[in-house]
């Protein structure tokens, strides 16, 4: 049995609330889990106390047994220092291709000729 700590969805309509929970990978989102970890409210600030909280001790406990985190749940355990964060490959998309880098040397060049 793969086990996995994800988000389950609650709450109302465009009001949710996620219960962190161990599950089977093969159960629905918001279906059966084994535990219930804590919570996440996605619609209070940052630094609000009540954002977040889960049972760190539970967690490890569960961690150690094999469950993986979502990518979410990864990173707040992260966060808490039980897990190391995940570095993940960005490339750099938005620079400027080939093309447009010699338009801007041409004109910085152009930039530079007229002010001298």
């Amino acid at each position: 049995m793969a086990l996995k700590i994800r988000l389950s969805r609650g709450g109302t309509k465009k009001r949710p609330v996620y219960a962190i929970v161990v599950a089977d990978s093969k159960s629905p989102r918001d279906g059966r889990f084994i535990e219930k970890l804590g919570f996440y409210n996605p619609l209070l600030p940052r630094d609000h106390a009540e954002r977040l909280k889960f049972d760190a001790d539970k967690a490890k406990v569960w961690l150690s047994k094999g469950a993986l985190p979502s990518d979410r749940v990864h990173r707040f355990f992260a966060d808490a220092g039980l897990v190391k964060p995940i570095v993940r490959n960005n490339p750099q998309k938005a620079t400027p291709k080939a093309k447009a880098q010699e338009r801007l040397k041409a004109a910085a060049a152009a930039a530079s000729a007229e002010a001298a």
